[in-house]
Order: structure tokens, then C-alpha cells, then sequence
């Protein structure tokens, strides 16, 4: 399975060149459908989602698609992932991507699809490929999913918890102190990358891309 996890997608140069690594073909002979879903909750101003489009629209792919799994029947959304080569699912509410993920019964297909696609996850797309949700860890950090009270499952693609946005003047708490407070409550590792970060990973593979910060906590830390 090939993974690039993000905070904000294809932000840089180095992020790019990751996913065209894993693709293992150009920008212009791929393609790419773009799962929104996550965004859908989201209210006031989304000029974020935006930027990750625009910055996709920049990297010269042979075809953009979008399809919302919320929002279409799975007749007219598999097809478009079918077709792609790569899966890009979008920030926004992780538990919302999540629900959907499982109700529209794309969690079950995507481990058949990611054989021979890439998987990039921004931001709740990135959350999602953990082993759980980390609802502490998202209320202590992020100050989000307050009202959620259960421990929903991930997908289970990675052994550890990906947090985004590390050092973001939107997440005013996390910050490298804050974080390994937190963790002293979590056995799992933790990786926080900033937006200009990305972990590229082929099956248990993982390296860390990056033109900024990120972190990492281990378990025996």
C-alpha cells in the first residue's frame, strides 16, 4: 500500500515530487479524483480547500475529478475511483469522512483499490488512516470533536497517530510542548508534521518529507 499523508496537500515541491515517487509515472499522464467529503461540515470561509485545488491544478495532472461519496450513489463515485490513479481525500471533519467512509461502504473497497493507486490524505484524509480517531488527543489539540463520544476506528492503515498542522497559527495548542503532554497518554507513536510536510510510506516503509518542522514521539519515549 502507498500513503502520502499531509496537512495541506501538495504544498511544496518536495510533497509533489513524493507523490510522483509513489506513482511512478508524470504529472501528465496521471489522474486524480479528489473525495471532498470531509469538507462538507466545515462552515464560514473555506479558501483552504480552495488552495489545495489550486495547488493540484498547479502540478499540471492529466485530469482532476471530484467526487463526493455523501453525495452521489456508490454507481457513480466508484467508477470515478476506479479510474484514478491517485485517491485524494480532502481535510475537513474527521469523523464525518469517517461515518461516510464506512456508510457508503467505500472502506471496504479501498484496500482492493489501493493495490495498485496511491492513497493521499490532507489533513481529517490523513486522520483517517490511523488505528482510531484519538478523540483526547483531537480535543486536547485541536479543540474539536468536543460533542463526539466515541472512539471511532480509522482505517487501520498505520500503527500511529498522525496529527496536522503542527505549529499552525488555527491550532493555537499545537505545539511541540503541548504535544508530548498529551502523549504521555497515548502508547502509540505519534508523528506531527506541519503544512509543509508529508509522510510518504509504502507498506511499512515511512519517510518523513520535509521544508519545515515535524516531529516524532515513540512509544518508548
Amino acid at each position: 500500500m502507498k500513503l502520502l499523508l499531509t496537512s495541506s496537500g501538495l504544498k511544496n515541491d518536495s510533497i509533489a515530487d513524493a507523490l510522483s515517487d509513489l506513482i511512478g509515472k508524470k504529472p501528465e499522464e496521471t489522474t486524480v479524483v479528489v473525495i471532498p467529503t470531509a469538507s462538507n461540515v466545515e462552515t464560514g470561509d473555506k479558501s483552504w480547500y480552495i488552495d489545495d485545488l489550486i495547488n493540484l491544478k498547479k502540478r499540471n495532472f492529466k485530469s482532476i475529478e471530484i467526487t463526493d461519496i455523501s453525495a452521489v450513489e456508490e454507481s457513480i463515485w466508484k467508477p470515478s475511483l476506479e479510474r484514478a490513479d491517485v485517491l485524494f481525500f480532502e481535510g475537513g471533519n474527521t469523523y464525518h469522512l469517517m461515518r461516510w467512509l464506512n456508510k457508503s461502504g467505500l472502506s471496504k473497497l479501498l484496500p482492493g483499490l489501493l493495490n495498485d493507486k496511491v492513497y493521499v490524505g490532507v489533513s481529517a484524509g490523513s486522520v483517517v488512516t490511523n488505528p482510531d480517531l484519538a478523540l483526547k488527543l483531537s480535543q486536547t489539540l485541536y479543540e474539536e470533536d468536543l460533542l463526539e463520544t466515541e472512539i471511532l476506528k480509522g482505517l487501520n492503515y498505520v500503527d500511529f497517530y498522525f496529527l496536522p498542522h503542527l505549529n499552525s497559527e488555527w491550532f493555537k495548542k499545537l505545539r511541540r510542548e503541548n504535544i508530548e503532554e498529551a502523549a504521555q497518554e497515548v502508547e502509540r507513536t505519534i508523528y506531527a508534521l506541519d503544512d509543509e510536510s508529508a509522510l510518504k510510506i509504502i507498506d511499512e516503509k515511512i519517510e518523513v518529507i520535509s521544508e519545515e518542522d515535524w516531529l516524532v514521539i515513540t512509544k518508548d519515549q
